[in-house]
């Protein structure tokens, strides 16, 4: 029988090879609005990797008032062409199609970056998430911004493109169809039919410029909600409109709106926490309902949900688009039998943080210096020991089990994980086991030795007869240094310990970070009175906005009082309870609070005294050449003589630091040993 993700299809004129694909997305890998090499490379490893179709652009600007605002492209002038025509080259050697998204944000735009331009709209209502105040366009606007997407569409065409897709969500083309944003009462305004006039023009201007058999697709809601948005039966109205006209090619479906940070987060890109493919039951029923192709994405990132959603009909293809960023090889995985070794994608939602990376895939954006396929060495086999089966590891073990060296893995618990473990018990953020979940079992298919509930000391190291020594002990989370720490508990033991629901609780966040608030979330569930204090000018000041958002939204729900700007300067026992004193960061005045327990999240310090001890027998004294590291270089000759080995630590041995950067430590150092 057939997979039905591996089936092809047929899109106008193009045959896709199967039915996954990856959506439009703002990866931010440009150079000034131009997907150079690593924006290309990025792509190409999922049309490597056996994808379909790869959509770019993430929003491409196609005017100077639509300033990039989230790390867009910029495609209004014709110095694309050469660009687009290099990138179509590239993406199609490997049998994948390539089509860019394209848009002008009208009040998603910003009057303060890019030419300082004021942003156009169709009438003058603020979009929440983007905040600034527009000018109603008038018609001398709309046959420019009109002209300025033929003259973009033509710019894809002429690039090779197979096709575009139009935003007519949110953005500009979506703002005249819905009525959150649309209060014209000309032509333009009050209707279906006046506010569908844009998009028909917009339409009608791009068929113009590329003729009728270049590939055009919108991008479109099904349902807005929320105060006077758009339901999903005038939805549904707008989309037959649009089907009517002849002009579109297809539809990709989204829910929800985009004007304010918890839509986006929630509808549009939601993450841990939120129901997998949560809008699979409101597609299938658009598609039922209209007579052209559906593709839609939206938190599908495992394969049996995806080949539910195109066995049952609900879609014509598929997007797993923040799964190839997690795995861009799945479609070869599935083809070649290895769909138990896909990497998953588990919502953590860096990639559409500012860092745009992925929690537990390092090579990601990096293709021009990290393999996401990891050869085997041509050298001899070296014996490699790697003390600590935590995140960096577990990846140290599955980079050098992948060169094919003699690898044994040494973890003193019971079980591999390290300090995700604690991040597991807020029941939200589950998924997160599944990156040591996963690596775990990728050192168990190389047939890596994991010696679980043992101690490692100096003297069993050195009788492994090592080469390479790896010092992935992790770090021992870390009180900070007032006076009265001593009485404090930190974030890690009090998430993982025992909770009188009586307790008055302060929570002491001196990090930025999530574990501060995933205990405060977590003592607060089970009936504690908590107060959140934190010394930065905004909670959760080091998260992802999606991130902050999910944190922000449970601890309201849980009734957590939160005050920023406030650093902890001592505690002290007061009549059997503590008193938490801390002064105001900008005007210096202090304050004193009374609770049962004061729990702090200062980081981690390294638990690095194994590496300490190994480091004078070591060759290279412990040391890391970071030049080499961030070159792609190795770091030393192997050893000639059998009694000598290389030291090097990782991770949170090395400073306390977050998942992403452990793995990324492992894998550039083993990829070269």
């Amino acid at each position: 029988m057939t997979d039905p993700l591996l089936e092809p299809f047929t899109l106008k004129g193009l045959t896709l090879k199967n039915r996954v694909m990856s959506t439009s997305h703002a990866i931010s890998y440009d150079i000034a609005g131009i997907p150079e090499d690593r924006y290309q490379r990025y792509h190409e490893e999922k049309a490597k990797g056996g994808l379909a179709l790869t959509m770019f652009g993430g929003s491409a600007n196609i005017a100077r008032d639509s300033p990039s605002v989230f790390g867009q492209l910029y495609i209004g002038d014709d110095s694309i062409i050469p660009v687009f025509q290099q990138f179509a080259d590239r993406i199609h050697r490997h049998d994948c199609a390539l089509m860019c998204q394209i848009t002008h944000l009208g009040r998603r735009g910003s009057s303060t970056v890019g030419e300082w331009l004021p942003v156009p709209a169709p009438s003058r209502v603020r979009e929440t998430l983007h905040r600034s105040i527009p000018r109603e366009m008038d018609t001398d606007d709309v046959d420019r911004i009109v002209a300025a997407y033929g003259a973009a569409a033509r710019r894809c065409r002429l690039g090779g493109l197979d096709g575009i897709e139009i935003v007519a969500s949110a953005h500009l083309i979506g703002q005249f169809l819905s009525p959150v944003a649309n209060r014209r009462d000309d032509a333009f305004g009050g209707s279906l039919e006046n506010r569908a006039r844009f998009g028909m023009l917009v339409l009608d201007a791009i068929r113009k410029e590329v003729g009728t058999e270049f590939i055009v697709g919108m991008r479109l809601s099904m349902h807005e909600g929320g105060e006077a948005g758009l339901e999903r039966d005038e939805c549904l109205r707008i989309a037959q409109l649009f089907q009517a006209s002849g002009m579109i090619d297809f539809f990709n479906v989204m829910y929800g709106r985009m004007d304010t940070q918890i839509a986006l987060t929630e509808q549009n890109m939601p993450g841990m926490g939120i129901a997998k493919a949560p809008f699979l039951e409101p597609v299938a029923w658009f598609r039922n309902e209209v007579n052209l192709p559906v593709f839609h994405a939206a938190r599908v990132t495992d394969v049996a949900t995806a080949r539910g959603a195109v066995a049952e009909g609900a879609v014509d293809l598929i997007g797993m688009t923040r799964g190839h960023i997690a795995d861009p090889h799945i479609i070869n995985k599935i083809v070649s039998g290895h769909e138990d070794r896909i990497r998953p994608c588990i919502g953590a939602n860096l990639c559409i943080s500012p860092s745009r990376a992925c929690v537990h895939n390092a090579a990601i954006g990096r293709e021009a210096s990290l393999p996401h396929v990891i050869k085997a060495t041509t050298e001899p086999a070296r014996k490699v020991v790697i003390i600590g089966a935590g995140p960096a590891g577990l990846e140290a073990a599955r980079v050098c089990g992948s060169r094919r060296h003699d690898v044994v893995l040494i973890e003193a618990g019971e079980t591999v994980g390290g300090q995700v473990l604690g991040a597991l018990v807020p029941h939200w953020r589950a998924d997160l086991g599944n990156i040591t979940n996963w690596l775990h079992r990728e050192v168990g298919h190389l047939g890596v030795d994991v010696r679980l509930s043992t101690t490692a000391d100096a003297a069993m190291v050195i009788a492994e007869s090592p080469s390479v020594v790896i010092i992935a002990t992790g770090g021992r989370p870390d009180r900070g240094s007032v006076p009265g720490s001593h009485l404090c508990t930190t974030a890690a033991d009090a998430i993982t310990g025992p909770i009188d629901p009586a307790d008055q609780v302060i929570v002491y966040d001196g990090t930025g970070d999530h574990q501060a608030a995933a205990c405060a979330q977590h003592l607060a569930e089970h009936q504690a009175s908590v107060h959140f204090v934190s010394q930065d000018k905004m909670f959760g000041q080091n998260m992802g906005d999606a991130e902050q958002m999910g944190f922000r939204k449970r601890l309201y729900s849980a009734d957590v009082s939160v005050t920023l700007d406030h650093r902890l300067i001592d505690v002290v026992e007061q009549n059997g309870a503590l008193r938490a004193t801390f002064v105001n960061c900008l005007t210096g005045h202090e304050s004193k609070r009374t609770a049962d327990r004061v729990v702090v999240e200062h980081g981690t310090t390294p638990t690095d005294e194994l590496f300490h001890t190994l480091q004078p027998l070591s060759r290279n004294n412990g040391v890391t050449d970071i030049d080499a590291l961030i070159e792609g270089r190795p770091q030393h000759p192997i050893p000639t003589e059998p009694e000598e080995f290389d030291l090097y630590r990782v991770g949170d041995a090395v400073a306390s630091r977050n998942i992403h950067a452990a793995i990324l430590d492992s894998l550039r150092l083993c990829v070269t040993l």
